[in-house]
């Protein structure tokens, strides 16, 4: 359970400093060598510990510590999810092991989220939603018509 906690307040800290350094960050400035060798180590790292670290201990600690293993079988809280083959109502059965592989998907399926709003929001770190309405505005057509009804 700490190694869980530890990798997950670790992927977050990491996290909040991207957002950090973008504030410190100017716009349009350009990369040196060593700047963008070290935002890949950074990056890189933080995507080991996402996809690799954080669903590895999650599902250390579902099988090992908590027995979330492929031969019990989820009955719910008075029975309400006991499988037919046990004599209930349900149409099917659930594992344990089921149920830990999907809280593991989710962790993937967050992240990969997570990641594709930070990369947006580190992109668009510079640009303010009226300067990119001007921006949308001020476009025309071939014809000379404005591509956006205005007001």
């Amino acid at each position: 359970m700490a190694a869980l906690l530890t990798s997950i307040v670790v992927a977050v800290l990491m996290s909040v400093g991207i957002f950090a350094y973008a504030k410190r960050r100017p716009v349009g400035t350009s990369v040196t060598w060593g700047e963008a060798m070290v935002g890949a180590v950074y990056v890189f790292f933080l995507g080991f510990l996402a996809y690799g670290v954080i669903p590895h201990q999650w599902l250390t600690l579902a099988e090992n510590e908590w027995g979330f293993r492929a031969d019990r079988i989820v009955v719910g809280p008075g029975e309400i999810l006991k499988p037919i083959s046990l004599g209930g109502w349900f149409p099917f059965e659930i594992s344990y092991r089921a149920i830990s592989d999907t809280i593991a998907v989710l962790f993937y399926v967050v992240f990969l989220g997570a990641m594709i709003w930070m990369w947006a929001r580190w992109q668009n770190r510079g640009v303010r939603a009226d300067a990119r309405e001007k921006t949308a505005l001020a476009q025309t057509s071939s014809f000379g018509r404005p591509l956006i009804k205005q007001g």
